[in-house]
């Protein structure tokens, strides 16, 4: 066989085993659209939210201008947020100032939200938030604002975790800082707490979409990987302070909730993104940086945009203000 004869029998038999299958099943063929379009269908942004977190103010020109300066970028934007979400970490420290300098403190917050942001916020607490845990005043406990009762009087808000719904999506914030017997404190969700979100995921309707809220991260790899120091034998330490220590137990939680979209998690002053069995974790740095003085681990002070939209879907970038 010659290669002109090749060809042309190559060609009738390819062209014959193409129409087979359309011959097979004409009738099915029929019933298909003769142009299919490879488009998703276009989603709509319902809200944008301003993430700040870790604000750490305090009596401070560098501290007040810095607070000062996030609110007015904030509300520079272009496209303007719908409200600012507060992380936690308000305030410089409450867990082991004396009272005088916390009380300080919450003024100076409390003095620049006022003339610096006409935005409504909704706020978390975080770690540096709840006083006199770490206080060596052995007085302080007896205190009635000790814990967590000033900040949430502070911040006025409905109870220590709550949640609340806007544009179709439902906003779950935890309170995720624990007091620790032996001292100091650890990051999970206590039983009530726990009992109070199963019930709150499970009375969700499927078709709204959810974003969770924490202080302290519930998963985060620069948690795990960057934040301390290495065991002496080279081992990394996650300690029960700086990432959720019932990571576990939520993750087994949220495998049971297609509709949770987001995590969003402050702390460790770092940013990354993990994607976990269908659920995206954003850690989001801190408006303060390294407590005001310059970057932490290279990330200067910024706070975060998330954009959401009405197909469950979102995006996160920041500003570095």
């Amino acid at each position: 066989m010659n290669r002109r004869s090749f060809l042309s029998n190559s060609f009738m038999a390819a062209a014959a085993a193409t129409a087979l299958p359309a011959a097979a099943n004409a009738a099915e063929t029929q019933a298909t659209p003769s142009v299919i379009s490879l488009e998703t269908p276009p989603r709509k942004r319902v809200l944008r939210v301003a993430h700040l977190t870790d604000i750490h103010v305090k009596p401070d020109k560098i501290a007040e201008a810095g607070l000062a300066k996030a609110l007015h970028s904030v509300q520079s934007l272009q496209l303007k947020p719908d409200f600012i979400l507060n992380g936690g970490d308000s305030i410089m420290d409450a867990l082991e100032r004396p009272k005088a300098e916390v009380q300080q403190q919450w003024a100076v917050y409390k003095t620049i939200m006022k003339a610096d942001n006409a935005l409504p916020v909704v706020h978390a607490i975080g770690n540096h938030d709840i006083y006199g845990w770490l206080s060596k005043d052995g007085t302080v406990k007896s205190d009635p604002s000790y814990g967590k009762k000033w900040a949430i009087d502070e911040l006025k808000l409905p109870k220590r975790f709550y949640s609340f719904e806007r544009a179709g999506w439902k906003f779950i914030v935890l309170d995720s800082v624990q007091l620790n017997p032996a001292g100091g404190y650890t990051a999970y969700i206590d039983l009530e707490q726990f009992d109070w979100l199963k019930a709150e995921l499970e009375a969700t309707a499927t078709a709204k979409h959810i974003c969770i809220v924490s202080h302290v991260p519930i998963l985060s790899l620069c948690a795990g990987l960057f934040f301390g120091k290495n065991e002496p034998n080279g081992d990394l330490l996650t300690k029960h302070n700086i990432m959720h220590s019932d990571a576990f137990k939520l993750k087994n939680l949220f495998k049971n909730h297609a509709n949770i979209r987001v995590c969003l998690s402050g702390h460790v002053h770092l940013q990354d993104e993990v994607q976990y069995l269908g659920i995206t974790y954003y850690c989001n740095g801190a408006v303060s940086g390294a407590w005001w003085k310059g970057a932490f681990q290279d990330f200067p002070p910024a706070y975060a945009v998330l954009d959401y939209y009405d197909d469950g879907s979102f995006e996160r970038f920041f500003v570095n203000y």
